[in-house]
């Protein structure tokens, strides 16, 4: 079997596309990253979901992000928004998809796996900008340009095969694959059962996503 790294974070995008995965026939390596994130609870779904899904293997690597702050989710000083607002938000951490694929290219190259799965989409992007295809493609640049592999005749792939799908359709696609999506956590502020608020971009998005696709809503919410 061909070998994969998965970025893996617990939420309903990543848990799709490590089934999606899996479905090609790739040995998974499941990457999952504590860097001091509000919704800690996340790293927990994300343990249960690569049991679930069969990963090969699943770790967590610690990064405190939270020394820089700059974002509602590494600085507790910064609310995390529950209305819609306009431009970039508050939510964006600094760097954090860069750092992620760096962290996954130097895994894949340990394990001579040609293939990195991410989870990023640019249709519910919240306007990130490390979100967007032109980020993708210019990563993967990056990458056969900066590793050994690459430079001896394995070039690296960087899959982003939600890149262009709506919340539902992606929901809908995780459906037909037996993901669980009860276990998964999206809240930017779930407490430490994994419950969601129900009222942040992420939980909006997501509940969205469900009702969209007429998919049961199995999301734990707190005030339920």
């Amino acid at each position: 079997m061909k070998k994969a790294v998965v970025l893996l974070s617990g939420g309903l995008d990543s848990a799709t596309v490590l089934a999606m995965a899996r479905q090609q026939g790739y040995a998974c390596y499941a990457l999952s990253v504590d860097y001091g994130q509000r919704h800690h609870a996340e790293l927990a779904a994300a343990a249960l979901v690569a049991k679930a899904l069969g990963a090969t293997e699943h770790r967590v690597i610690n990064i405190d992000l939270t020394t820089f702050g700059g974002s509602a989710l590494t600085d507790s000083k910064i609310a995390v928004p529950e209305k819609e607002s306009a431009g970039i938000p508050l939510t964006y951490v600094p760097a954090r998809n860069t750092i992620m694929l760096s962290l996954a290219l130097a895994w894949a190259e340990v394990l001579q796996s040609q293939d990195i799965f991410f989870g990023v989409n640019a249709v519910d992007y919240s306007g990130y900008p490390d979100c967007r295809p032109e980020y993708v493609a210019a990563f993967e640049r990056m990458s056969n340009l900066a590793t050994k592999a690459a430079v001896e005749g394995h070039s690296l792939t960087i899959h982003a095969p939600l890149l262009h799908l709506s919340k539902a359709g992606i929901i809908q696609l995780g459906v037909k694959l037996g993901v669980e999506y009860s276990m998964t956590v999206s809240c930017y502020q779930a407490d430490e059962k994994g419950r969601a608020c129900g009222v942040c971009d992420s939980c909006r998005l997501r509940r969205a996503g469900f009702e969209e696709a007429r998919v049961t809503d199995l999301t734990r919410y707190r005030n339920a």
